[in-house]
This record gives C-alpha cells, sequence and structure tokens, in this order.
C-alpha cells in the first residue's frame, strides 16, 4: 500500500487538493489491495483547516502524529501558499521529503517547498500567472514556464489548478501502468496527456510598460496595428532611434526581441478570435497579421502544441 500525504494549511485551494486526491481514490478502484493508494491528511497547528472557498476540512494527522516515511507527500496551492512563510510546516516537510519516495507541490504549492529549500537545484513547474514571482523567490531553483507537470528525482510539481490531476495520473501511469491512469481518466472525464503546455492558458505577450516610455508607445503602436507589416526598422522610426539600439533597449525593457513580441500579440489577437468568433480561419489569420492561415497554423503549433482549429474546438 502506498501512502500519501497531503499538507493542508490555512487558505489551501480545495481543488488542487480534491483533484489529486479522487486520481487516487478512484485507481483503487482498479487495483489489488495490497496495491492500494492510501490518502492522509496533515495539517500544522489545527485539525480543523478553512480552504480559500470557505469549506472546512478536518485533516488526519497534526505533525507531531504525522508519518514522515510515505510514498509521496503533496502540498496543494492556494492564497495561503504565497501570503504566509507556514515555519511550522518546514522542519516536518524537510524530514518527510527526505524520509518519502517522492514529494511535490500542485500550482503554487510549490512557493512552501520553496521556503523549505526543497526546490534548490530543482526543475519545477507552477501555474503560469505565478512562475516569474517563484523564480525571484528561489532563484537556485530553475522554473519551468510551460510544462503543465514536471517531474524531477524526488521532486514532482504542477501547473495551475486542473494540471494536478495530469500530474496524479502521471504518477498512477508510473506506479501501475498506464492502462489504469487510463480508465481513472475516463472516469474523470478527461484526458491522459494534454496537448501543448500552460502557454495554451496563459496570455504570451508581456505586461507593457505603465509609464510613458518610447518602449511604451511602440509596443501599443505594434497592438493596434497587428495586421501591417511592421519591420524592425519602422519600429526603430517610431521610437528615433537606430535600429539596433532600439533592438536592444526593447530587448531589454519588454524581455523578448521587438519580432517576439510582435508574434506573441499576434498570436494572443488570434486566440481571442478563435475564441470569441466563428470567423473563417482565413480572416482569423488576415485580422491578426499573419498573412496566410498556414503561417498561422505552423505558429500555433509551435508556440501552443494546437492547430488552430483545435484551440477553437477546446476553448472556442
Amino acid at each position: 500500500m502506498k501512502t500519501v500525504a497531503v499538507v493542508l494549511y490555512p487558505d489551501f485551494l480545495l481543488l488542487d487538493m480534491a483533484g489529486p486526491v479522487e486520481v487516487f481514490s478512484i485507481a483503487n478502484r482498479y487495483l489489488a489491495a495490497g496495491q492500494h493508494y492510501r490518502i492522509i491528511t496533515v495539517s500544522a497547528v489545527e485539525q480543523r483547516v478553512r480552504a480559500s472557498n470557505g469549506i472546512t476540512v478536518h485533516s488526519d494527522y497534526l505533525l507531531d502524529e504525522a508519518p514522515t516515511h510515505n510514498d509521496l507527500v503533496l502540498v496543494p496551492g492556494g492564497p495561503g501558499a504565497y501570503t504566509g512563510l507556514h515555519s511550522e510546516l518546514l522542519p516536518w516537510l524537510n524530514a518527510a521529503a527526505e524520509q518519502s519516495r517522492r514529494y511535490g507541490s500542485i500550482c503554487t504549492g510549490a512557493f512552501i517547498l520553496g521556503h523549505a529549500g526543497l526546490l534548490d537545484g530543482h526543475q519545477v513547474t507552477t501555474h503560469w500567472h505565478y512562475t516569474e514571482r517563484l523564480t525571484q523567490a528561489f532563484p537556485k531553483a530553475s522554473v519551468g514556464t510551460d510544462q503543465i507537470y514536471v517531474h524531477d528525482r524526488k521532486l514532482i510539481s504542477s501547473g495551475g489548478v486542473t494540471a494536478g490531476i495530469d500530474l496524479a495520473l502521471s504518477i498512477v501511469a508510473e506506479d501501475h501502468g498506464r492502462s489504469v491512469a487510463l480508465d481513472v481518466a475516463k472516469v474523470l472525464l478527461v484526458i491522459m496527456t494534454r496537448q501543448g503546455g500552460q502557454a495554451q492558458f496563459s496570455p504570451l505577450v508581456a505586461s507593457m510598460a505603465a509609464q510613458d516610455t518610447a518602449m511604451a508607445r511602440v509596443q501599443t503602436f505594434m497592438l493596434d496595428h497587428l495586421e501591417e507589416a511592421l519591420s524592425v526598422e519602422r519600429l526603430a522610426g517610431l521610437a528615433a532611434m537606430s535600429t539596433r539600439h532600439f533592438s536592444r533597449v526593447f530587448a531589454r525593457e519588454a524581455g523578448m526581441t521587438p519580432m517576439e513580441f510582435l508574434q506573441n500579440a499576434r498570436i494572443d489577437r488570434a486566440r481571442k478570435l478563435l475564441e470569441s468568433s466563428d470567423l473563417p480561419l482565413k480572416t482569423v489569420a488576415w485580422r491578426s497579421g499573419f498573412g496566410s492561415v498556414r503561417h498561422m497554423r505552423f505558429l500555433f503549433g509551435e508556440r501552443l502544441g494546437l492547430s488552430p482549429t483545435q484551440y477553437r474546438q477546446q476553448f472556442g
């Protein structure tokens, strides 16, 4: 029997806990009794722990009683994960991470592992909205920006919310084979392997500078004229800079080259049109500045792992 210990703390996200737990629970239907997952919950100070949606969960163990030898220790995300240090959890987490076969996080639960020093030297991911914040908080970790989930030695981590289900399915597949994991996925009405990564859901264009700078004005112009031919030379002229100097300043302020910004902005425009309209793909491509459906299809596949048609089917 494999014990899965889920760590609870005030303001955790209930779905981050419930999604993976249901995967392991349903997997038990297809496993012999000796192969079952035993699911326990652990909390620090009180056994009654209120989730961020207001629902209270009664944990099985307080830290001083909780077993540190487990098959998997899992920390869900939630507002409480990145608004507090949870110092009372850290000694137990360190012991459990060392003594358990695997440990990991769902979504922003990675911040709690980071405060315990358990991300250092590892590849990790979190919800796309928090990847930059996680990178800045824990520079010794290698933070992935697009993966749905990541396995790196003993550490496992996933993107936001429902990605925890994908992560748990991958664990079941690793433990008991793809067939069992597929049976669980069918019960939950989810797919075993998503096409593409978190970029499907996240905006690809970096936030524009709030102040009235030359680069901010150029970025605004680009977003307003996506259907036009926009060369670096033309954009540099708008900023009254040489092409070389403009490219260097733009990359420093935006975190990407002018052409990367333009490409991402065009993909985002196309995504919005695919989500909100029934326009033909040719019209979507023209309004987004791609020039052809073929070019749009190529870039969607390269950046999102989906064709425009698949994207519309999933999100339209």
